[in-house]
């Protein structure tokens, strides 16, 4: 036959405690006195033994509900680190790519400005070396060949008429045909300057 535990109050155990004890003291002492005294001690010990599995019942459900909760917020930090892992290495894979294209395109913009190099260093060349073509001939004639502006030639060529005409009036011909040698040269200068045409 099995017994039906019924839960008492604190309270009501404490009663109990009490009545057997009073019901202790009354008797004259004896087997049932004693026996009402232990089961008395007996129900008080069990009181307090209850009390404290039911305290420790109680902390170790407030623990495991902390130990829940605990889980829980692990668990949803786990996935927000998973998460926040995942962008991140998606975000290091698509720096990744975009470094390779810049790459790509510096070292192609590097062959073009390189082949651009090349080509103005050949043209440089080869108008250095008309240049040099051009300067041979007139470095040979520097000696011999001045520079002067068609106006100051034409200037000078009026002056010697003038001369001329000043000297053929004095009758001094040799100055005349002196100043008239040098218009001729100056008109000879002139007419090799014009454009062939």
């Amino acid at each position: 036959m099995t017994a039906t535990a019924v839960s008492l109050s604190p309270h009501e155990n404490s009663e109990t405690v009490d009545f057997l004890r009073r019901l202790a003291s009354m008797m004259s002492g004896g087997k049932n006195a004693e026996m009402l005294l232990g089961a008395a001690g007996i129900i008080e010990a069990l009181t307090d033994r209850a009390v404290t599995a039911e305290r420790l019942r109680s902390e170790q459900r407030d623990e495991r509900e902390r130990n829940s909760q605990l889980r829980e917020a692990a668990e949803i930090a786990t996935q927000n680190s998973s998460s926040e892992a995942a962008a991140l290495r998606a975000q290091l894979a698509d720096a990744v790519r975009q470094a390779e294209i810049d790459r790509a395109s510096l070292t192609e913009q590097a062959h073009r400005l390189s082949a651009r190099t090349e080509d103005a260093e050949s043209r440089l060349a080869k108008v250095n070396a008309e240049l040099d073509e051009l300067r041979t001939p007139f470095a040979e004639l520097s000696d011999t060949v001045v520079a002067v502006p068609t106006e100051q030639l034409r200037l000078a060529r009026a002056q010697f008429d003038f001369l001329a005409d000043g000297f053929a009036k004095n009758g001094d011909v040799i100055s005349q045909t002196i100043c008239e040698i040098g218009r001729c040269a100056i008109e000879q200068a002139l007419a090799g300057n014009k454009p062939a045409k």
